[in-house]
């Protein structure tokens, strides 16, 4: 179940319908899908890709998205810490972010200039879709990173992060997630 966080008004949505109303007033496209497959640690993008194909395909097809992999981060993903400070830098993409999440989470956060900086928690059958041009970072955790998500393109180029170097980013480093 998302979380939705604005620090700078200490206000927390836990509420699904409250969530995804919130973010696409915003133009950020929020849904949540069935995920009922557990996966073993070792399973294979081909199977994962396959197990979602019922509702992939149709989502891809009516937006006119070319291909779709998996990421897998956890804490064996090597080289994590650079990783991790990639995405967690301020930045923009030249088309849409779009995350399935089946199973683990992580933190999106949003700068839209015209009001307080959020951020969403998406956790196991969270899909998201961070507009082009959007400010945002990610976070998988410091500790004990675990994400495991279907990512959409139209074509992979458009998701080279462009940094805006404003390190906005750096304000909101101690934040903690208000979990229930």
């Amino acid at each position: 179940m998302a979380i939705l966080s604005i620090p700078d008004l200490n206000k927390t949505i836990h509420d699904a319908g409250e969530i995804r109303q919130f973010m696409n007033d915003r133009g950020i496209f929020f849904d949540q899908w069935e995920a009922p497959v557990a996966f073993q640690d070792d399973a294979t993008p081909a199977q994962i890709l396959e197990a979602y194909a019922k509702d992939l395909n149709p989502f891809m097809e009516a937006g006119g998205y070319q291909t779709a992999d998996v990421i897998t981060i956890n804490h064996l993903t090597e080289n994590y810490e650079a990783i991790r400070a990639k995405f967690l830098s301020e930045h923009t993409h030249s088309e849409d972010e779009i995350r399935f999440f089946v199973d683990g989470e992580g933190l999106f956060w949003f700068n839209l200039e015209t009001e307080p900086v959020f951020n969403l928690l998406c956790e196991k059958g969270d899909l998201i879709s961070v507009p082009e041009g959007t400010k945002h970072w990610f976070d998988a955790g410091e500790h004990n990173p675990f994400v495991k998500a279907i990512r959409i393109f139209i074509d992979m180029s458009g998701w080279i992060p462009e940094y805006t170097g404003s390190e906005l980013e750096k304000r909101f480093s101690d934040f903690k997630i208000a979990k229930k």
